[in-house]
């Protein structure tokens, strides 16, 4: 049982796998990793060698099983010791999902193979206009004779540089349909002409990943953009149907936001024991930091707003879990989580002092890796959008 939910005996063995891994193999060197941007391979391929890149894939291809609250609760565990791994970790079980979902047998054994020996995949969706809009997607796929030809460009794009292979999603075009303006299309035209999901091998001819982001916080997570010049893919590289990604970069964001909700809790988690820790080492005018009552009031708030946001995280994956789509739910735990992740870890600064503020203490990481989550997988402002939405058809 956690905060009131029932968590089976598989939910807690992952969530156990991945926190004995997390505390022996991530915590010791996040700190390293993160001052010199270093992507964590060696980490990140005897996470694969867990089930831990393919979390939510049947054991029969290699995954570990996993339900959307097991993932939660492994995310958690990893983000709680390193956020950069468990950013990379949510990209690469995007891809893995889609994979097993969508993939012909031909296609699993070529890609998803890989992601279960510690090999690690993108999930290229973000472009450089359109943000949170999956519907705006820019970049064309156009058939030829045996081949897809890609033109276009993919920004902030986690593991590019070293992932064994990308999902990309792009806009299948007929003769001509290059030049057509997106701004010129309806919905209807958007599911007609549609938008496929196209598997880009690391190395493909026109493909080039640009230089990584040099940026504030999860500095080891490998961020960079991918373009596409002419890049030219296999014809049997479309995963699923043609016209048939834009479906799965919907089906996809539930799940990747719970994902999110679950590493910003891992971040907010940390952070609130070092708080904790901290109060109760440090002395001022006579007595501990946390017998001051304004310092009791922050834990004390910190404590309530971290139960709420798990308990809204749990409820979305509980409901994704349930066959539900849970959009609203899950951009609720997404806003709620990351807000508070933000909250949790500035008023822990705070309770540094100036120390905080060092980069020899740890809270200064995870300040920094906190910000990112109010943005990524859909920003705060969208996610209030969606859950005004389905509030509003409701009423």
């Amino acid at each position: 049982m956690r905060f009131g939910f029932e968590i089976t005996d598989e939910e807690e063995m992952i969530a156990k796998v991945a926190g004995d891994f997390a505390q022996k193999r991530l915590a010791g060197g996040a700190h390293e990793r993160d001052r010199g941007g270093k992507f964590p391979t060696g980490e990140i391929r005897e996470l694969g060698a867990l089930g831990l890149l393919a979390m939510k894939v049947s054991p029969d291809d290699g995954g570990a099983g996993a339900s959307n609250v097991g993932y939660v609760l492994a995310m958690q565990a990893i983000a709680r010791a390193c956020a950069s791994t468990a950013v990379i970790l949510a990209s690469s079980n995007l891809a893995a999902k889609l994979l097993a979902d969508h993939a012909s047998d031909a296609q699993r054994a070529q890609w998803l193979l890989p992601l279960t020996r510690g090999e690690c995949a993108s999930f290229a969706l973000t472009e450089p206009r359109g943000g949170s809009d999956a519907s705006a997607i820019a970049t064309r796929a156009r058939l030829e004779g045996d081949a897809w030809i890609l033109d276009g460009e993919k920004s902030w794009i986690t593991s590019a540089a070293h992932a064994a292979f990308h999902l990309v999603f792009a806009r299948t075009t007929e003769d001509g349909g290059a030049q057509r303006s997106v701004r010129d299309e309806t919905a209807e035209t958007i599911h007609k002409q549609g938008i496929g999901c196209f598997i880009v091998p690391r190395g493909a001819p026109g493909l080039v990943v640009g230089k990584e982001e040099d940026k504030m916080g999860q500095r080891s997570s490998g961020t960079a953009t991918l373009a596409f010049d002419a890049c030219r893919v296999p014809r049997e590289n479309l995963l699923g149907a043609r016209g048939g990604g834009y479906a799965m970069a919907l089906s996809a964001l539930g799940a990747g936001r719970v994902g999110i909700a679950a590493l910003s809790l891992g971040i907010a988690e940390a952070a609130f024991d070092l708080g904790v820790a901290y109060a109760k080492e440090r002395r001022v005018f006579g007595q501990a930091l946390a017998d001051f009552q304004n310092t009791q009031f922050v834990l004390a708030d910190s404590r309530t707003e971290l139960d709420a946001a798990w308990l809204l995280t749990l409820r979305a994956a509980r409901a994704l879990d349930a066959g539900e789509r849970a959009s609203s739910e899950a951009s609720m735990a997404k806003l709620f989580a990351s807000e508070t992740c933000g909250r949790v870890v500035d008023r822990v600064v705070q309770i540094h002092g100036g120390y905080g503020y060092s980069r020899e203490f740890p809270i200064e990481r995870l300040y920094r890796d906190a910000r990112v989550t109010r943005i990524y997988e859909g920003t705060s402002e969208i996610q209030r959008i969606v859950i005004a939405r389905a509030t509003l058809r409701a009423s």
